[in-house]
């Protein structure tokens, strides 16, 4: 029988990311993988796309145990879609080899995410 490796979740309010990346343009970069900032941008609502990745990685570092640090990039976190739209991850650079390391004798993961979006105010 399979052990679970870990449990990760996180909440995102979408204005606090998109907060983040209208402040600082390095954000993006420093946080997302060029495929993921290719997908979100071409979005009409872009900043509720970053919002959900973030959430992702965030719950999946959650789940590994280690947050950001021993190595590991959020921009080598991958958050894609399949044909159907159907998230999945995938790791890249460094950080794929290190979770490797790290789930090695370990067999699953879980994680969760939310999207906080702000409440519209009914118009009178």
């Amino acid at each position: 029988m399979n052990k679970i490796f870990g449990i990760g979740t996180d909440v995102v309010d979408v204005s606090r990311i998109k907060k983040l990346i209208d402040k600082n343009k390095k954000f993006i970069n420093r946080i997302f993988s060029i495929k993921e900032i290719k997908y979100c941008n071409s979005r009409s609502n872009k900043f509720s796309s970053y919002s959900k990745r973030f959430a992702a990685k965030e719950a999946f570092a959650k789940a590994l145990g280690v947050g950001i640090s021993k190595g590991i990039s959020f921009n080598e976190i991958s958050i894609n879609n399949n044909k159907d739209g159907a998230p999945f991850i995938e790791l890249l650079g460094n950080t794929k080899t290190i979770v490797k390391k790290l789930i090695k004798k370990k067999k699953k993961f879980i994680f969760f995410y939310q999207i906080k979006k702000k409440k519209k105010k009914k118009k009178k």
